[in-house]
This record gives structure tokens, C-alpha cells and sequence, in this order.
């Protein structure tokens, strides 16, 4: 008898794991991860033939079109180096790698490269609504050649956790005005513009890194847009020897960016904002900071047309206010 209770006593803890502990935590964004062979899994890709598929594009592509709830392709860890596209009828794809260093989707396209434009040099390109991504590094490998965009986003309600996007000049590219686009524990490198576009985006606790004296961000907000690209308790950095980075120039007149809670590295510029030589756009471009920490911070010497952020302003920076637009959508409170 006594053995048999006590078997019982087993078998109910292996069903509750988290009894006389602290219950494992989860974030309401991240999908649950599974083992590839789990069926949460609708389509596998693997480059070793073990998957449904070798390409991730041929996986996109047997996608049900107009899909209304999530599509899950795993992609098991290699080296893929395609250009992918996910059209507009493909919808709520999600992308889950099975490790962010080593599931890489690569690319070397880049503009004036034969015919390739920027907005052409793209090596994943969405256009498809409420498309997600996991562990997955986007990478355009063309090197400092000027402008070659590893992950270009022109669809709504599009999430990356826990991706590494990775490029030179121009790496990311938040594209248009329509596109909600929110970026948790991330990593994101380049050298010049590297974020880029008119989209609003929020960036939540990634790690921004400069490799080039030059500028993080170039948006291209429009006058209508309460907000463009929002960082929250994020940290800037930079390679080795850099020394003199802004934190942004307008692309266009209304470029809005702000940083809240964020580190910033000794390698930001004491201005911490440049005009792209269009004084013009002092007047219209809305760059704000609130209570930034680290040498790189420094709100006094910044440039008079920036703001630093009142208490009651930086709270107004919430998911379901910045993400308001088109019927509303919070992916995620903090």
C-alpha cells in the first residue's frame, strides 16, 4: 500500500512539474516551443531532406492563402541562403527557428548590384499580416557596399522575438506607414540608417549595435502618424573604436523617433541628433528621450529641436496607444 501511494505521489508530480515550486514562466508573445516532430508544427524545414521542405520560400509558398489563424513552419538550424518573399495573400505565417545563431536565412543583394535597387536588395521581405518570427537571423552578407537590406516589413501586425537582424547600411527596414511592427529581445546591427522607414514600430529591450561613425536610425514618419519608432529599455552600442554615432537624422520631415529607458553607449554624439543638413527639418522632425542612462547620455548638450520627455509624456508610450491605429492591436504589454 505504502508503495503504491507513493507512486501515485510520483506520477502526480511528473504531471504538475511546477508543484512545491516557483511555475515556469512565459511570455504571451512567444509561441511554446516544440520538437520538430510535434504537430503544432503544420510544415518542417530542413536543408538535410528530413523536413517537408529544404527551402523556406517553398514552405511559404504552401501556405494556405488568406490564412486566418497562425501557420507554424519550424526551421530546423543551416545556413539558408535564399531570397525569400511572403506575399500579401500569405497571411499569419509564423517562422520559428530552432536557434537564433544558428537558423539564418542570408543573402547577398545589394544596391547597384545588376539591377538591384535598396528596396530590391532585400534578403526577406514581408508583405503579409500578422507574420511572426522566432529565433531566426536575418542577414544580408553583402558587407559595407552601401545599401543591402537584410529584413524589409511592409504588413501589419508583424512580431520578431528573439531574431538577430544583421547587415551594413541600411539592415532593417520598417517600410511603410500602414505597418504596425513590434521588435522584443532582439539584436540589430549595421552602420549607417540601419533602422529605416515610416512604419511604427516599438523595439523592446533588444540590443542596438553601431559599427561605423554614422546613424542608428532614418524614418521616414508622416505628418499623420502620432508615432514612428519607439525604443524602450534598449541598449545602444558599437564595435571597437567607435566614437561618434547619432541616434538619428529625417529621412523625410516628420521623422519621429524616441528613446525610452534606454542605454546608450559612450559611442553616441553628445547632440544626439543630426539634420541631415535640413535645417528645415528642425521644425517638423519630433525626436524625444526619456531618462536615457550610460556615457551616451547626456540631455544637456543635446540639440534644442530633441525634447526630453516628461513623466506623464513617457507614459503615454504604451503598446495599446502607440499600436492604436486600424482597429486597435496590443501584442504585448510590458
Amino acid at each position: 500500500m505504502k508503495k503504491e501511494k507513493l507512486m501515485w505521489a510520483f506520477t502526480l508530480l511528473l504531471s504538475f512539474p511546477f508543484l512545491g515550486g516557483t511555475p515556469p514562466s512565459r511570455d504571451p508573445i512567444v509561441d511554446e516551443k516544440f520538437s520538430a516532430g510535434n504537430s503544432s508544427y503544420e510544415i518542417v524545414v530542413a536543408k538535410d531532406g528530413s523536413g517537408n521542405f529544404v527551402t523556406i520560400q517553398a514552405a511559404i509558398n504552401s501556405v494556405p492563402d488568406f490564412a486566418q489563424s497562425p501557420v507554424k513552419i519550424f526551421v530546423k538550424n543551416g545556413v539558408y541562403h535564399e531570397k525569400v518573399m511572403v506575399p500579401s495573400w500569405k497571411t499569419n505565417v509564423w517562422l520559428i527557428g530552432e536557434s537564433k545563431d544558428s537558423t539564418v536565412i542570408e543573402y547577398n543583394d545589394y544596391h547597384g548590384r545588376d539591377t538591384i535597387n535598396t528596396f530590391t536588395s532585400y534578403t526577406f521581405l514581408v508583405r503579409g499580416n500578422g507574420f511572426h518570427a522566432e529565433d531566426v537571423t536575418f542577414e544580408n552578407s553583402a558587407g559595407p557596399v552601401g545599401q543591402a537590406v537584410a529584413l524589409d516589413v511592409e504588413a501589419d501586425r508583424c512580431v520578431f522575438v528573439n531574431c538577430r537582424i544583421v547587415g551594413d547600411q541600411d539592415t532593417l527596414f520598417a517600410g511603410i506607414d500602414s505597418s504596425r511592427e513590434y521588435y522584443r529581445h532582439c539584436y540589430i546591427e549595421g552602420t549607417t540608417d540601419f533602422i529605416f522607414g515610416a512604419a511604427t514600430a516599438v523595439f523592446d529591450d533588444c540590443v542596438i549595435k553601431s559599427k561605423k561613425n554614422s546613424y542608428v536610425t532614418a524614418a521616414s514618419t508622416t505628418e499623420s502618424q502620432k508615432y514612428g519608432f519607439v525604443f524602450r529599455n534598449c541598449r545602444l552600442i558599437a564595435a571597437y573604436g567607435i566614437t561618434k554615432v547619432f541616434l538619428g537624422r529625417p529621412w523625410r520631415p516628420y521623422a519621429a523617433v524616441a528613446f525610452l529607458n534606454c542605454y546608450l553607449g559612450a559611442q553616441i554624439d553628445p547632440a544626439g541628433w543630426f539634420n541631415w543638413n535640413k535645417p528645415e527639418r528642425e521644425k517638423t522632425a519630433r525626436y524625444s528621450e526619456f531618462e536615457s542612462t550610460g556615457p551616451g547620455a547626456d540631455p544637456a548638450a543635446r540639440v534644442k529641436w530633441s525634447s526630453q520627455l516628461s513623466a506623464s509624456e513617457a507614459k503615454e508610450y504604451t503598446l495599446k496607444a502607440i499600436f492604436a491605429g486600424n482597429g486597435g492591436w496590443n501584442p504585448k504589454e510590458r
